[in-house]
């Protein structure tokens, strides 16, 4: 069997963030079989511009849609922004769903993980991920999620990997992802 590649979208750029720290727990948790790489590069992705595309696809933008083509699942996880999506994930998600229709995420297996400092766990952010990759052609696992709220007092300043609770659910994800994954292969 060979092994699915997950590859993990952070919407924050910031290198300490609680949603890469996050990404980073997928990749300790993952099952066996599996390997969760953090894409490194989202800030050098210019906006989507379909001028950009049509007249030959920056590197960075060429660099992305080929991580995401040659991944089997997509682990989006994200910050909120001003009650929505980081502009980087937005565009991220904009650049591999062209050409439109068949696209790097076109059915592909998606799963979102959200996380915030407050209350509501990035809710937002979360529901417009969830719609953004489904709109752009990827297959958004519906019982495949996580949101968690009030990270500071949650974390402080450890890592997420380092509450029991967290790195359960985090490899619960990515191991529905690797299933679904699977499920695609063999049907």
């Amino acid at each position: 069997m060979s092994q699915t590649r997950v590859l993990a979208l952070v919407g924050s750029l910031r290198a300490a963030s609680v949603n890469r720290q996050l990404a980073e727990t997928a990749a300790k948790v993952a099952p066996e079989g599996a390997e969760v790489t953090i894409y490194e590069g989202l800030g050098d992705v210019p906006f989507y511009n379909e001028d950009l595309d049509a007249a030959g696809a920056p590197a960075a933008a060429l660099a992305l849609r080929a991580a995401a083509a040659e991944a089997d699942a997509l682990l989006l996880v994200t910050p909120e922004y001003n009650g929505t999506i980081p502009a980087v994930l937005k565009n991220a998600i904009d650049w591999i769903s062209r050409p439109y229709g068949t696209g790097a995420v076109k059915d592909k297996p998606v799963a979102v993980i959200s996380a915030s400092p407050s209350p509501n766990a990035a809710a937002w952010a979360h529901e417009d991920t969830r719609k953004a990759v489904k709109i752009a052609g990827g297959s958004v696992l519906e019982d495949v999620s996580i949101s968690i709220g009030a990270t500071h007092e949650k974390f402080g300043d450890r890592h997420p990997s380092e509450s029991v609770e967290v790195a359960a659910q985090v490899a619960a994800v990515v191991s529905g992802l690797v299933a679904a994954a699977g499920e695609l292969v063999n049907a």
